[in-house]
């Protein structure tokens, strides 16, 4: 078997059936795969856990700006993978200090939101949701639940109102999709950005924006209208197809029957194993090497890119050796949250978790007959290498009187 043939990443089979996929390139190609992306730009895509844990652990030796990339000119105009590689003036992007400076930011403002009350406000959004569809008897969980409460509360924790912050959260949407109205989408939000930051300068409030603004990192307004943008844009979509995909779980696997009536501490657990076993960041890109270097038997070159392989790494048949097998009790080495100074900041990863068990507890106190409506076998994954998210979640239960009409 020719090791060297790389992979094309836009497989059909890679997205129906990505475990398959992996557990086939792993025995071809080793912990590090050559792949090719769409448009076949090149690439490495890292599926050993151990191998994965070392790129995420050295930014010396694997950077984060792209900038670095030496495929630049084989990137075709229009490509469609361009967001997730362009390179932006956020968090997510900058190394060194500038990064440890952006990211202690992040952290100090998340952290100065006092627990309970974010507890409340979940509930608070969890509750208005569910309002709108407890009457009918039907729902689609994903598009009018999963998918908004985290956008909804973090641009409630922004200091938005809630007309504001549901038109940014359909703007988010839109965005994802990568749809023809997606420019229209950011733009729509950086100046619903650039009008709140201007707010906050004036007037304080007890909020995110003014936290920053107020911190020692110093931003200027375009820097912190870019690192809004990408905390709503990655707390959004992973925390809400983490949501979808922990109901999904509790829906259809008998484990779990029981916390529909009522064992709270189900979610907890399902929101674990499926860190495990249905990261939403299935894949993420990436890396790019700062000098050749050695990884898994492969040399990368300089600035060739590492794309980043959760999902792969959390299943890697050396990692699941031991006798308390991942996805159960206290079991959280996965690396669904990345890993070393690039990794989801902290605080992001409490607030996460907060909204994740919230939003499912609301749910099932206020709806505990809540069943699927369609067979378990015909709830789909979304078509993607990248997220891992249901396309739609149907469910069924007994018509309940909205919490607003008291």
């Amino acid at each position: 078997m020719d090791t060297t043939t790389p992979v094309r990443l836009y497989d059909p089979e890679f997205n129906t059936d990505p475990r398959g996929f992996y557990r086939k390139m792993r025995a071809e190609h080793g912990p590090v795969v050559p792949v090719l992306m769409d448009g076949d730009v090149p690439a490495w895509l890292v599926i050993g856990y151990r191998e994965l844990h070392g790129v995420l652990g050295d930014s010396d030796t694997f950077a984060r700006h792209p900038s670095r990339w030496n495929a630049w000119d084989r990137v075709p105009e229009n490509w469609p993978l361009l967001p997730m590689l362009a390179p932006l003036p956020n968090v997510l992007c900058a190394e060194g200090e500038e990064h440890r400076r952006r990211t202690r930011a992040i952290n100090d403002a998340i952290n100065g939101a006092d627990p309970h009350e974010l507890r409340i406000l979940v509930s608070r959004i969890a509750d208005r949701l569910i309002d709108a569809f407890c009457g009918s008897g039907g729902a689609d969980l994903r598009a009018g639940y999963a998918e908004r409460v985290p956008a909804l509360v973090l641009c409630r924790m922004y200091g938005l109102d809630d007309a504001t912050g549901d038109a940014i959260t359909s703007d988010m949407n839109v965005l994802f999709n990568a749809g023809p109205d997606a420019i229209a989408a950011h733009q729509r939000m950086v100046g619903a950005f650039a009008e709140l930051i201007a707010s906050r300068r004036a007037v304080p409030g007890p909020d995110i924006v003014s936290r920053m603004i107020a911190h020692a990192a110093d931003y200027t307004d375009d820097d912190l209208n870019a690192d809004l943008l990408a905390v709503l844009a990655g707390g959004h979509q992973t925390t809400g197809e983490w949501i979808g995909n922990a109901l999904r779980l509790m829906l259809t696997d008998d484990r779990f029957g029981t916390s529909l009536f009522g064992a709270r501490s189900s979610a907890r657990e399902a929101l674990v194993e499926v860190l495990w076993e249905d990261s939403p960041s299935q894949m993420n890109a990436g890396r790019f090497a700062a000098h050749d270097v050695e990884l898994g038997g492969r040399i990368i070159r300089k600035g060739d890119l590492l794309l980043l392989g959760y999902a792969a790494a959390n299943q890697d048949p050396a990692l699941r050796t031991g006798a308390a097998g991942p996805g159960h009790g206290a079991n959280h080495a996965h690396l669904s949250f990345s890993h070393g100074e690039h990794s989801c900041p902290h605080a992001a990863q409490g607030l996460a978790e907060t909204m994740a068990v919230t939003a499912i507890e609301v749910l099932l106190d206020r709806l505990p007959d809540i069943e699927l409506s369609v067979p378990a076998d015909e709830v789909r994954w979304r078509p993607s290498p990248w997220i891992r998210g249901v396309t739609a979640l149907p469910v069924s239960f007994t018509p309940a009187t909205p919490q607003g009409v008291h």
